[in-house]
């Protein structure tokens, strides 16, 4: 099961006010649209439901007056999917990447570290070298470094990242169940901090933040390695960087980077099946498109 399906998980939104609900074991969420009585319904990562359970999140989403419910199932492109159901549409506006990387597990750590990209693993003894240090820090304090580097980073890349109370909550609920925290340490200043997830073998990296001191010492190629073998010590089978550009990315892109140094890892590019939503009123969810885009716009211009 992903943590996006679990148990902790639900608690972790309904701390946060949201309202959520099982049905058929799917955990889904209901979101107000401000400043009017509808909703949007949100199911993440789960399996592909199909047509029976599809026909009961229409009802379900009826009884909630959402316009839509966006599913966005945690199923690699390729794999048998039916989809029947005439309201289901790809979606326009996914939440999650269609791709990311994952990494296999299952090999030893020397082979994994032979299958580095070579400035990959020269940065990681380069870091090792000048005394770097990375330590599991998962608990009150490492929270605070990690929430510390992750803001200075969204603030230093001008993106729109969540908020600390949204941070902390997800944190509280999911430190004694999956969550951990990496930190990278240069004479006790952190560098860089990852919080991490670990359910069914899989290993997740979710989140992280670097400072903008020091990068010559190269903390976060350490850190990344270290969360790798951490995968290997808990069980992991796998590895996945939760989002990334597609192979043969455009190297402008403003994701090229974080893609490239996930990839200097060895992994393998995964596509999933990609986002769909179950629309459930037509005339509204035409309207609700339009306003996004024109949101979407309007934020890129400010920005």
């Amino acid at each position: 099961m992903h943590p996006l399906q679990s148990e902790t998980w639900e608690k972790a939104r309904r701390a946060m006010g949201i309202e959520t609900s099982r049905l058929d074991g799917y955990l889904l969420t209901f979101h107000n649209i401000p400043h009017t009585p509808y909703k949007v319904g949100y199911l993440p990562r789960s399996t592909m439901p199909e047509k029976p359970v599809l026909e009961k999140l229409y009802r379900l989403g009826r009884q909630n007056r959402a316009i839509f419910i966006k599913i966005e199932p945690y199923v690699e492109k390729g794999s048998k999917l039916k989809i029947m159901n005439q309201e289901l549409v790809s979606s326009p506006h996914p939440l999650f990447p269609k791709w990311t990387q994952i990494l296999d597990l299952t090999k030893s750590e020397e082979d994994l570290f032979k299958n580095l990209h070579p400035k990959t693993r020269y940065n990681i003894r380069l870091a090792e070298k000048k005394g770097v240090k990375v330590f599991e820090e998962s608990n009150d304090i490492g929270f605070k470094d990690f929430a510390k580097l992750y803001f200075e980073t969204t603030k230093r890349q001008r993106y729109f990242g969540h908020t600390m109370k949204y941070h902390q909550t997800v944190w509280d609920n999911l430190k004694k169940d999956s969550g951990h925290i990496l930190v990278a340490y240069y004479d006790n200043v952190p560098l860089a901090a990852y919080q991490l997830w670990y359910r069914d073998g899989i290993m997740y990296y979710v989140y992280g933040g670097t400072s903008d001191q020091m990068r010559n010492l190269m903390a976060s190629n350490l850190l990344m390695w270290e969360a790798i073998k951490l995968g290997k010590k808990l069980g992991a089978k796998k590895f996945d960087m939760w989002g990334s550009l597609p192979p043969n990315y455009d190297q402008s892109h403003s994701w090229a980077g974080f893609t490239r140094f996930k990839s200097g890892y060895g992994t393998k590019f995964v596509e999933f099946v990609g986002s769909y939503d179950l629309v459930i009123n037509p005339s509204l969810y035409y309207l609700y498109n339009i306003v996004y885009r024109v949101r979407e716009l309007i934020l890129k211009l400010r920005a």
